[in-house]
């Protein structure tokens, strides 16, 4: 059970490091550079199409739901409401994509359509029926009001601050237009104030560029609702997400449980299955021999014993490998202090649990930390380690310390990637930290279950 991350832990640059990002870091604070920024740009891209489209989605959610609604008194009005709702999903598919262009917001489809029965009749049912389909409707009335207002804002917001920026230049040009002194500030029938002398010129360009410098963080955050919209309305819903997580843990626990099958059967295979074999063929060799030569059948049958012996050690390694008859026995801590104790290194093993997990999460805590500390022995170069397991409300936690070199890295393709989908499958999650000379500390939670109690 083993697992081999060797390029988990190494030294060198390259991305993801330190001074690689120091490089790439910019001479401007964000508040400065934002104005300029592509991410910016398209940001209000976004909102200035989110009037027009908005006028076009609530146009036609508000006329064909209300002529469907009013033909429902006839047979007409179903597959009309039906037609709207699927125009709807049409317009939320536009809309992910406007998201994911300008926004860089990726929204997955929402579940398909699952008509029961073929034909208009199973479609229309199935439109009607599909929760995805109610949802595109809301975000199509919904998405029209929220629109007008973040346009009024933005462009308001944009044209102010850029204009009172530069009016020090629109001044320069026009000292005199359209016989007014600058621009006018405040009029009535018996006086004006004109934004004309240098301080209020200068003034003015100060605040527009406020104005400016907070434009484009005032377009994010109207943008911010606009992201909470489509991923809410225009995605698929928790349920059918988590239906989708399931089936892909699923897939993970029975591509796991083949490739510890293979192991098994190899094992086997090359191992033990082969020594019994030859101390089959030994043993028909001195029994043939016992006449002869009784000396060298002897001397055959001890060789044999030994053979016995090493096949034997192999049978339980290979079961301590599928579930440890001490884990069964005596539980976690007795099992964990067992696998501490064939560490290359210290191990301290600390285990507070008032009761058992269930035999399920129990073996999978069991083999996580057999796998951590092999690497330990295998990679870390560490002179001393040390292993926690608690219980924290419904979640299992375990910790594996070692004082090595550090720089493991689960995103590297190692080991221990395959380890993390490996508690993903059961809800678990895996936590490295790991910086360049170490320490390295990997904490992974799992769901707590108790065993359920007998009869039951």
């Amino acid at each position: 059970m083993a697992t081999d991350y060797g390029h988990s832990y190494g030294f060198g640059s390259g991305p993801g490091f330190p001074e690689d990002s120091a490089a790439r870091r910019h001479r401007l604070p964000a508040g400065l550079r934002a104005p300029f920024e592509g991410r910016s740009w398209r940001e209000f891209g976004y909102v200035l199409l989110g009037l027009p489209v908005g006028i076009l989605l609530f146009t036609y959610a508000v006329t064909m739901v209300s002529l469907g609604a009013g033909l429902l008194v006839t047979f007409l009005g179903v597959p009309v409401l039906a037609a709207a709702l699927a125009g709807c999903r049409g317009f939320g598919a536009m809309e992910r994509a406007r998201a994911r262009a300008l926004l860089g917001l990726r929204v997955s489809d929402p579940e398909p359509l699952r008509a029961r029965k073929q034909g208009a009749m199973g479609w229309m049912g199935a439109v009607l029926k599909s929760g995805a389909s109610w949802r595109s409707l809301l975000y199509a009335v919904l998405q029209f009001p929220w629109s007008v207002f973040s346009f009024v804002v933005a462009v308001n917001v944009w044209a102010f601050g850029w204009a009172m920026l530069t009016y020090p230049l629109w001044f320069w040009v026009f000292p005199m237009y359209a016989g007014q002194d600058g621009l006018q500030l405040y009029g009535d029938e018996t006086h004006r104030v004109y934004l004309d002398n240098p301080f209020e010129i200068t003034m003015t360009a100060l605040v527009g560029l406020l104005f400016t410098l907070a434009t484009p963080w005032i377009v994010r955050a109207l943008t911010t609702v606009d992201r909470v919209m489509v991923h809410g309305l225009l995605g698929p819903s928790r349920l059918a997400t988590r239906v989708v997580e399931l089936e892909s843990d699923r897939g993970v626990v029975v591509d796991t449980a083949a490739a510890d099958l293979r192991r098994i059967e190899r094992d086997l295979h090359d191992g033990a299955q082969a020594r019994l074999v030859n101390l089959a063929m030994d043993l028909g060799l001195a029994k043939e021999k016992l006449k002869v030569d009784p000396r060298a059948a002897a001397v055959m049958v001890d060789e044999a014993h030994g053979e016995v012996k090493t096949a034997l050690q192999e049978l339980r390694d290979l079961a301590r490998g599928i579930h440890p008859a001490v884990l069964t026995d005596r539980g976690l801590d007795a099992a964990l202090s067992s696998v501490a104790s064939r560490c290359t290194v210290p191990v301290r093993v600390e285990v507070d649990l008032a009761e058992r997990p269930a035999s399920a999460i129990e073996g999978i805590a069991y083999f996580t930390v057999s796998e951590l500390l092999q690497n330990v022995s295998k990679h870390a170069r560490a002179t001393s380690a040390s292993v926690e397991v608690w219980r924290v409300e419904n979640r299992l936690m375990l910790q594996v310390v070692d004082n090595g070199v550090g720089g493991a890295d689960v995103s590297a393709g190692s080991g221990l990637a395959g380890l993390a989908e490996r508690l993903d499958a059961v809800d678990g999650i895996l936590v490295v930290d790991s910086p360049a000379g170490g320490p390295t500390r990997v904490t992974a939670e799992l769901p707590w279950r108790s065993e359920p109690a007998a009869g039951h």
